[in-house]
């Protein structure tokens, strides 16, 4: 445990400044690693900024794999940080140049350990604020509110909209989670590149991973 005590709170800040290593790479439920500390997942299309986002959360520059081509990330990756919280880094939807089988045992994959994973806590649904939720988006709130896992909306990219398109973006936003119990009511605004947003959503996330390893 390398001295770090579990049973103490630790700020968001405090907490991500922590040791974070790479765990396993699922590409199967067979293969998912045992469950132990809290989990918190990302998910989001592909080119999200997801790989960015946690690279930003975490410090690193290179954590999680951040790559132009979409669809890099094809298997479930698990970041253990602190020893206390469990980083899941999700396959994107939507861009991925793959066959249909491969793509629809990525959804399966994912959907069965949204329903099944007794440590996840929440899952962080990554949106592009130069986008805002689309179709596909919307399949995956649905797949949320199916599976009862807590979700919140971060949108992603922010520093590259202007003060009326965050208001307007926010407002619409708020407008399709409010259909969807498992999401959080307000969005969070996010930027990898200018850190907005990060030390908010370190401490939300510190939150799940309460007293440390149940």
């Amino acid at each position: 445990m390398n001295g770090l005590r579990t049973d103490i709170p630790l700020g968001g800040d405090a907490l991500f400044a922590r040791e974070c290593v790479f765990i396993a790479g699922a590409a199967s439920a067979e293969s998912l690693p045992a469950a132990s500390a809290p989990e918190v997942a990302f998910a989001g299309r592909s080119n999200v900024g997801k790989s960015s986002l946690v690279n930003a959360l975490t410090g690193r520059k290179a954590l999680a794999r951040a790559s132009q081509n979409p669809g890099c990330t094809r298997q479930l990756n698990f970041f253990l940080l602190a020893e206390r919280l469990m980083l899941v880094d999700l396959p994107g939807y939507g861009y991925a140049k793959a066959s249909k089988k491969q793509i629809g045992a990525w959804t399966r994959l994912t959907r069965d350990f949204l329903r099944g994973r007794a440590t996840l806590r929440r899952v962080c649904l990554l949106i592009d604020a130069r986008r805002g939720i689309g179709e596909a988006d919307a399949e995956f709130l649905a797949m949320l509110d199916e599976a009862a896992v807590s979700c919140q909306i971060v949108l992603t990219k922010c520093d590259r909209l202007s003060a009326a398109e965050r208001a307007q973006l926010t407002e619409s936003v708020k407008k399709v989670i409010a259909k969807h119990p498992a999401a959080m009511p307000e969005p969070l605004l996010t930027s990898a590149e200018t850190n907005e947003g990060i030390s908010e959503l370190r401490n939300m996330l510190a939150a799940e991973a309460g007293g440390g390893i149940r």
